[in-house]
């Protein structure tokens, strides 16, 4: 949860002078945000030094990292103000910035925008740099995804350009400094810097870096590290262009809009941006900031049955205003307005959330709940209880292992093929280990048996557990199915146990072998060749179904000695592993 610091006495004055710490510390709560401490308490304010209050922000509300958000917030909430109405100016021509071909190595996009006329002080100017602080740190992931630039325009010609340049080609003096440098002294430079060396790693082994230049070339920033000396941005700055570079368009236009909404305030024209034209490589052209409020459509009787209140309609638009929420009525349907600076509202449910705040969570009364309901296990769940039940008496022990693992863990070290239409492959993974998810249990268990090698044999370990594996046909492109795996690790590799144990497994889910009986639910083995077990020692588990038709539940075996060796095993090792979920 993000941490501000807010001089006390300029919210006080903005709010009407109207609370001391105790009240104040109740309205934080009521708006659904924190005051953590109030530095005047402690008796220790130095002399000169103005108290400052420290408020807790929800994760997801980047409109209250600074001042301006959280004073414009209470304002509204309180009903001493009404909501900004934020607009986009139009010019006969915005200044435009052209995106090189070469950027797509790096940092693809950028957007940008204007703040003309704008009056700083101390306090503003300090509040403006310290949001993009805590932007960075928050939505643009440490810079990561996306990265602010701000330049006073009176320093700068336009139109501008955003290129990716070799290292050794890009020169100019970083913010704050005297020194001329190029790309690659820029980093041996900032390595000593708290600040700027954790930043870094993003482009140093880049073999080209991402730059910003105005129209007489002049460096204006070097994304994501750091601005120039030349455009910095003084109290004296009346004119501000924001360029945003990023890999995520998404995230990159959330940052603009909030970091524009909250300091447009200060503007000749009150909360009035002037455009920003992006013209990338294939000749595409677009205009930022995008400004437009959203529409989420939602009704009285969700919102009030979700909450546990009984509101019109009326009462509904008019306490959503509390929360600087514009609705209109139209029938039985209320239509939401959502402000540029609420990306945070997705769902119904979040507007439900601010009309509790708005009500007061205190205010909700507790009611007798008078549903006369029976509980019942998920079935699933149920099924797979039965099954580790059965293992477990049969002396075996459950193991739980990680859903992620390396693509080799899960492929190449079975000795298996990855066709790309099974496994789901993690963007950015932490490690090497956390590559994909699971498409089989076994890996885990092998992992498991090899960390556990210095105790006795036989080693019986099982799993029951949610693989994950693509499907095209379902809305999130992946599904969760419910496998059971065990494995038995010994001099010998008695096949003849694991076998045993996957016949009490289908005898407790009242499956017989076709051994035993002709008709009814049976299942029985069938002899294949697969990569991961002895040839001529695996198998195919099939069950059949009463009509005659037979479905795959999974695999059976004694594991290949390069299988053993690519898990440090020296000990001959059988198993099964099969999908439950057929017996549901």
């Amino acid at each position: 949860m993000p941490t501000i610091d807010i001089d006390k006495k300029e919210l006080f004055d903005y709010l009407g002078n109207q609370f001391d710490t105790a009240s104040f510390r109740e309205l934080c709560f009521e708006f659904g945000i924190e005051l953590e401490e109030d530095s005047s308490e402690k008796g220790q304010l130095a002399e000169g030094k103005r108290a400052q209050l420290k408020i807790d922000i929800p994760a997801n509300r980047y409109d209250l990292l600074c001042f301006e958000g959280v004073s414009h917030a209470l304002g509204v909430f309180l009903r001493r103000e009404d909501p900004p109405l934020y607009k986009v100016v139009p010019v006969a021509e915005p200044h435009r910035i052209t995106v090189s071909p070469e950027c797509a190595q790096v940092r693809p996009f950028v957007v940008g925008a204007v703040l003309r006329g704008v009056t700083l002080n101390a306090e503003r100017y300090q509040s403006f740099i310290d949001l993009q602080d805590k932007l960075h740190h928050n939505l643009c992931k440490k810079r990561e995804l996306v990265s602010i630039g701000t330049h006073d325009l009176d320093t700068v010609e336009g139109p501008f350009t955003y290129e990716a340049q070799r290292p050794e080609d890009i020169k100019f003096v970083p913010l704050n400094q005297t020194e001329e440098m190029d790309g690659h002294r820029v980093i041996e430079f900032y390595e000593e810097d708290q600040h700027i060396e954790k930043f870094l790693h993003i482009i140093r082994h880049s073999p080209v870096f991402p730059v910003v230049y105005d129209a007489k070339r002049r460096v204006m920033s070097l994304p994501p590290l750091i601005n120039s000396e030349h455009s910095k941005i003084s109290l004296d700055t009346r004119n501000i262009i924001i360029e945003i570079t990023a890999t995520d368009l998404t995230k990159v236009n959330m940052v603009l809009n909030i970091l524009v909404t909250m300091f447009s305030k200060y503007c000749a024209e009150p909360f009035t941006v002037e455009p920003v034209e992006v013209v990338y490589p294939d000749g595409k052209k677009f205009v930022y900031p995008d400004l437009e409020q959203r529409t989420m459509s939602t009704t009285g009787k969700y919102l009030n049955g979700i909450i546990g209140i009984e509101k019109s309609n009326e009462e509904i638009a008019e306490l959503l205003k509390k929360m600087s929420l514009e609705a209109k009525i139209q029938g039985d349907n209320i239509n939401v307005k959502l402000p540029a600076t609420r990306p945070d509202i997705l769902q119904e449910c979040d507007i439900a959330e601010d009309l509790a705040i708005a009500f007061g969570y205190n205010r909700i009364p507790r009611v007798q709940n008078n549903e006369a309901t029976v509980s019942a296990p998920y079935p699933l769940n149920k099924l797979s209880d039965i099954v580790r039940r059965e293992v477990a008496l049969a002396g075996w022990t459950e193991a739980l292992t990680f859903s992620l693992c390396s693509h080799d863990n899960n492929f190449a070290h079975l000795r298996r093929k990855d066709m790309g239409d099974e496994v789901v492959v993690l963007k950015n993974p932490k490690s090497s280990e956390n590559q994909v998810c699971r498409t089989l249990l076994l890996p885990g268990l092998l992992k498991t048996v090899c960390e556990n090698k210095r105790y006795a044999l036989p080693i019986r370990v099982f799993e029951v557990s949610d693989v994950v594996l693509k499907n095209p046909a379902v809305e999130r492109g992946a599904q969760n199915r419910r496998h059971a795996c065990a494995l038995y690790a010994s001099n010998e590799a008695r096949f003849e146990i694991v076998q045993g144990l996957l016949d009490e497994v289908m005898k407790s889910l009242n499956v017989i072998s076709v051994v035993e009986a002709n008709e009814g639910m049976r299942y029985c083995l069938e002899e294949a060749d697969i990569p991961m077990y002895l040839p001529g020692r695996g198998a195919n588990v099939m069950l059949i179904g009463e009509d005659g038709s037979s479905t795959e539940l999974g695999t059976i075996g004694i594991l290949h000695p390069e299988v053993l060796g690519n898990f440090d095993l020296k000990t001959p090792v059988s198993a099964f592993e099969i999908n439950i979920e057929p017996f549901l």
